[in-house]
């Protein structure tokens, strides 16, 4: 009974160092990463125009000892690490920014006038480059291959396509999991949320030019005026959730703009509308997308225009639900409650956001993908929103996360379930 009692002690004894030696790699690198993320967070670039970011992020790699492609899908970068046979993990880091003057006043502030890491792309790739360290620098401790993406323009949801119509999974091979972060404002620092299953939305932007006769303001009877089609357009479709669509099933449909007019006794001949699309269930989101059009066409029916007439509606920027796959999800949830304490680890509700993260589980081999929502508030932050005071949010020009237990967090995390996939069948 002793020794089973002294082989257990010690057992316990060997999984505390280990955890002490493994936080403490972390506050080691700490400090490098940190300066690279305030580096990255200065000279933000948007979509498709990530140049330095892509350059910059394949050094650290190169560095590493990852075997490195760039331009790749546009900026997109690949690099590939092999350390023996076994599993294939892909881990995913975004790296653009967003068209928006920061207004934090901090000293690491955007020297980029007019665009920002507003949404925590600098926190992603910092983590991505600390779990790309030290699973470097502890080849010992793992098997199989790293396949690293540094991907472009998520903001505007193109990517993942981009580098996935390139060959990815051709050139690189299929990886058996896929992991990525976010960060999420509105949760603390330190705490990692989940949501199994449909965790984001599928988003389309949907544009309606809206045709008809102009005129002058003061005959209105001689026109087919479209700011009123399109009036009636923006109402009717209020009534697509609301008298379509389950109440059990979340969807959203928004009108974000309309264009049209020059003068106030002009009446055009053209509107433009711009609308999100945001749902859950893909068959869901077809529906509604075909109920917008019925009704644009059926509305500018209505008032007379003849077939070469009737709205225009184009759908793009399609960004399917990012899926957690349940297994995967449960396998490592269970291991960070573990790591972290199940007091840092919990489910939240699903995020009506897109993130095109999920193309990377939606192709034929349907690889098991995993997204985990990394809290970046600051506990005084937490304190205010307790009261009922709002704080800046993603996509704000005052975004200013906790930096330091973010990224620790999610190098933490993401390191973790990496050994966990790579060690364990």
């Amino acid at each position: 009974m002793k020794t089973r009692l002294s082989l257990v002690f010690a057992m316990l004894t060997l999984f505390i160092i280990q955890q002490i030696n493994f936080a403490q790699d972390i506050n080691n690198i700490y400090p490098y990463l940190e300066k690279l993320c305030m580096e990255l967070h200065q000279y933000p670039e948007l979509s498709l125009q990530e140049s330095k970011t892509s350059q910059r992020i394949g050094e650290e790699l190169r560095i590493l000892g990852f075997e490195v492609t760039e331009k790749f899908g546009g900026y997109g970068l690949v690099g590939i690490l092999k350390n023996g046979e076994g599993k294939k993990l892909l881990i995913r880091t975004d790296m653009d920014a967003l068209p928006i003057e920061e207004n934090t006043g901090l000293p690491y502030a955007s020297k980029n006038k007019g665009v920002m890491h507003a949404c925590g792309h600098d926190i992603h790739m910092s983590v991505f480059i600390g779990v790309a360290n030290l699973l470097a620098n502890n080849k010992d401790k793992w098997k199989g291959t790293l396949m690293m993406i540094a991907q472009p323009a998520e903001e505007i949801g193109r990517g993942s396509k981009l580098m996935l119509e390139a060959g990815l999974y051709q050139k690189f091979g299929v990886p058996d999991y896929a992991l990525a972060i976010h960060v999420a404002s509105g949760i603390e620092a330190g705490h990692v949320t989940y949501y199994p299953g449909n965790a984001m939305a599928n988003a389309s932007s949907v544009t309606i030019k809206v045709h008809g006769l102009g005129g002058h303001g003061a005959l209105p009877q001689n026109t087919i005026d479209p700011i009123v089609i399109a009036s009636q357009m923006v109402l009717a479709f209020q009534t697509i959730v609301s008298r379509e669509v389950s109440p059990f099933e979340p969807a959203v449909v928004t009108v974000g703009y309309i264009k049209g007019g020059t003068k106030h006794n002009i009446i055009p001949s053209e509107v433009e509308l711009g609308l999100t699309v945001r749902s859950f269930n893909d068959e869901l989101h077809s529906k509604i997308i075909e109920s917008i059009r019925n009704k644009s066409k059926n509305i500018a029916m209505s008032y007379g225009l003849p077939d070469n007439l009737l709205p225009e509606v184009t759908i793009s920027d399609e960004t399917p639900s990012v899926y957690n796959n349940p297994d995967l999800t449960n396998r490592i949830i269970s291991l960070l409650e573990v790591k972290l304490g199940d007091d840092k680890v919990y489910q939240t509700s699903r995020w009506t956001a897109a993130e095109d993260f999920a193309n990377y589980g939606r192709t034929k081999e349907k690889v098991p993908s995993l997204m985990l929502w990394i809290g970046s508030e600051k506990k005084e932050s937490i304190d205010k929103i307790g009261q009922g005071i709002k704080t800046p949010i993603l996509h704000s020009a005052d975004f200013n996360p906790d930096y330091e237990r973010t990224i620790k967090t999610g190098v933490y995390s993401i390191l973790e379930s990496a050994y966990e996939l790579l060690n364990n069948n």
